[in-house]
């Protein structure tokens, strides 16, 4: 396994490279989101471990430009923030985990082996369409018509589960699950505007109607001319 670790602390960041190596990961440190940027358009690595509070690019904005440029590389932020919204913010960016410090080593080696072993498993999900509407899990990336839809991580959580349920009906308890997490208590009202955003932009512009309401149950995923 080959790691990318980017932390500016130059003390933090021998210690993660020793424990790393001490485990049988390869790791290589960049000291900034640039550096790591710059790093990865010149070698693959299997995952990387980032720490949010960088010089210049934060870590959160380095896994966000990321994902916006399609690259699916697992990361792992590690951060002396570690309340629910810090966490569902680095979630939110595109990051795979969240560690808050103080962490061992060990449950660093451990968490970075179940992200790369999902990413492993991911080469099995395969491009799925509904009508004309178009998902690459792998790129992150959904379109319809051939144009591509910029979604929101929020947005993008809904859609992708809908797709996941094609033809099924999907229940707004499942939705909160996959947005803000099993534990969260949620204004429903919070729910609905997600839903609305995501009618918006999916639908608005075509006469074949895809998001569908079963009131009182949940959304549908299907193509549906207009009435």
């Amino acid at each position: 396994m080959h790691i990318l670790i980017v932390e500016d602390q130059a003390r933090t960041a021998r210690e993660l490279r020793t424990g790393l190596e001490a485990s049988g990961i390869e790791a290589r440190v960049a000291t900034s989101g640039e550096e790591a940027l710059h790093l990865l358009d010149l070698q693959r690595y299997d995952a990387m471990v980032v720490d949010v509070m960088l010089p210049g690019i934060s870590g959160i904005s380095l896994v966000r430009q990321l994902r916006d440029r399609g690259q699916t590389i697992p990361a792992l932020f590690l951060s002396a923030k570690g309340t629910l919204e810090d966490r569902i913010q680095g979630l939110e960016a595109g990051g795979d985990d969240y560690l808050a410090k103080p962490y061992s080593i060990l449950e660093v080696v451990a968490r970075l082996r179940s992200t790369t072993r999902r990413s492993q498993e991911s080469p099995g999900l395969k491009i799925r369409q509904v009508a004309d509407l178009v998902w690459d899990p792998h790129l992150r990336r959904i379109s319809r018509s051939g144009v591509r839809i910029d979604l929101t991580p929020k947005e993008y959580a809904i859609m992708t589960l809908l797709l996941e349920h094609a033809g099924e009906v999907v229940a707004r308890s499942q939705m909160v699950q996959a947005v803000w997490g099993i534990n969260c208590s949620v204004d429903p009202n919070a729910v609905d505007v997600q839903i609305l955003r995501l009618r918006r932009k999916v639908d608005d512009d075509h006469p074949v109607k895809l998001i569908h309401t079963l009131r009182g149950v949940g959304l549908m995923l299907e193509p549906r001319e207009s009435p």
